[in-house]
């Protein structure tokens, strides 16, 4: 499913800052299409679920989707680094695209049944068990290590745009021609991102000029390790365990993301049902988080790199963790939004730097892997703690959930500031341009 591609330039030029790249800004819109489509997809699976089921089948089918996701993420990093990132990035995708088009014309003549709607979750986590990896895997080979924390805050601005755009999207095609009409939006912008999939150059980080006729290098595709994926997936691991600075900024990206994912998300609506701020009270501090969020990413776009990002991130994590612990003790909306506006802008910086420095410091070789142990704390494990969370707050109120769970993923600063290869990590600065004259 790859497809030939351009030589890059055999030109002494620097790149280009990656928010004027091209080549970059295509890959963004077609990440960004993607992310919409997986928002609008989520929404049509849940509204069809809610109509032809009760709480516990909605559940269910909401839940079937992450089962094969967090069990075949590992997988689907050895598939990325065996195979190459644009085989598995096109084909998945495209997998997806034929998939949710197909439900869209099933639906279209017949009520959606729960085992319709199962199997579909089901299938779509295995794809994106493949996918997920994959495509968190393409920036190095996009643009330089000096690009990748603008590239990173980019990837976050459009996560952040998906999330603002989807659901209501998703909702309004639902008004006007009910699920079939939902899952087909979903389709058609899964097929709009494929051909700028397409047309995206990608190179091994580090390799600014390959040769032309070396068609790996021209694809940024390393050829296939040897031996089994269970060695690789074995290798991977043992090269993550034994990197001065990969192993321990994955362990604090973990820590963050176990400690604070809970209660932003479950623990938020629980907190704003115990204070009695109402639907709109709750709009107004997620709306915070994101603001603040999107401000971070901003800031990491425009500028590049930030000074000591090792410390830097160690900082806003710092910040981010008491920020979530005070959130539950302060007693009115308004300085509730405030919390939640730094807790973003903190998060926003720290998420962005971490995987930035993650990506930056990986071997091209198990870059996918790399990538699957990352996403597999945020997207598979994290979620897990959803039910923890609620029973948590059940049994002992908001507040000290809050603070411990605050203190929890403050265990990752100890870990940062603990490791001296993170204290003294830093980005790659961008390289001059040479003079025309």
């Amino acid at each position: 499913m790859s497809a030939p591609e351009t030589a890059l330039p055999q030109s002494p030029a620097a790149p280009r800052p990656a928010h004027r790249d091209v080549n970059v800004l295509r890959w963004l819109a077609a990440y960004t299409a993607s992310l919409i489509g997986d928002s609008v997809y989520f929404v049509a699976l849940a509204w069809s679920a809610q109509k032809v089921a009760g709480p516990a089948e909605v559940g269910l089918v909401m839940a079937a989707g992450a089962v094969p996701r967090a069990l075949l993420m590992l997988g689907g990093g050895v598939a990325a680094d065996r195979f190459g990132v644009r085989r598995i990035v096109l084909g998945s995708d495209a997998v997806r695209c034929v998939l949710i088009l197909a439900v869209a014309a099933g639906v279209a003549v017949t009520a959606p049944a729960v085992w319709i709607l199962v199997a579909l979750a089901l299938a779509f986590g295995v794809v994106d068990a493949l996918f997920v990896p994959a495509v968190g895997a393409l920036p190095p080979r996009i643009t330089g290590p000096d690009q990748l924390a603008r590239v990173t805050g980019m990837r976050t601005l459009s996560m952040r745009v998906s999330q603002i755009s989807g659901p209501p999207l998703g909702g309004l095609a639902m008004g006007f021609g009910g699920a079939s009409a939902a899952f087909a939006v979903a389709g058609v912008l899964f097929a709009v991102s494929l051909p700028l999939l397409l047309t995206v150059r990608l190179r091994p980080p580090g390799v600014p000029e390959p040769e032309p006729e070396d068609a790996a290098d021209v694809r940024g595709e390393a050829a296939p390790a040897p031996g089994t994926a269970w060695q690789d997936l074995i290798g991977g691991l043992r090269h993550i365990r034994r990197h001065p600075l990969i192993g321990p900024l994955i362990a604090v990206i973990a820590l963050c993301e176990l400690g604070l994912t809970g209660p932003l998300n479950v623990g938020m609506v629980l907190l704003n049902g115990e204070r009695g701020w109402g639907p709109s009270g709750y709009g107004w501090i997620i709306s915070g988080f994101g603001a603040g969020a999107t401000v971070g990413a901003v800031l990491l776009t425009v500028a590049g790199r930030l000074p000591r990002a090792g410390l830097t991130l160690a900082g806003t994590l710092l910040v981010g963790c008491a920020g979530a612990a005070g959130i539950a003790l302060v007693p009115t909306l308004p300085l509730a939004v405030a919390v939640a506006l730094a807790v973003g802008l903190a998060m926003g910086i720290c998420g962005t730097l971490g995987n930035a420095l993650v990506q930056t410091a990986a071997d091209p070789a198990y870059l996918g892997r790399v990538t699957s142990v990352v996403m597999l704390t945020s997207v598979g494990l994290a979620p897990l703690t959803y039910p923890l969370v609620g029973a948590a707050v059940g049994a002992w109120g908001s507040a000290p959930v809050f603070v411990g769970c605050g203190a929890f993923g403050s265990l990752g600063v100890i870990v940062a500031l603990g490791c001296g290869a993170v204290r003294r990590a830093e980005l790659p600065r961008s390289r001059p341009r040479p003079s025309k004259a």
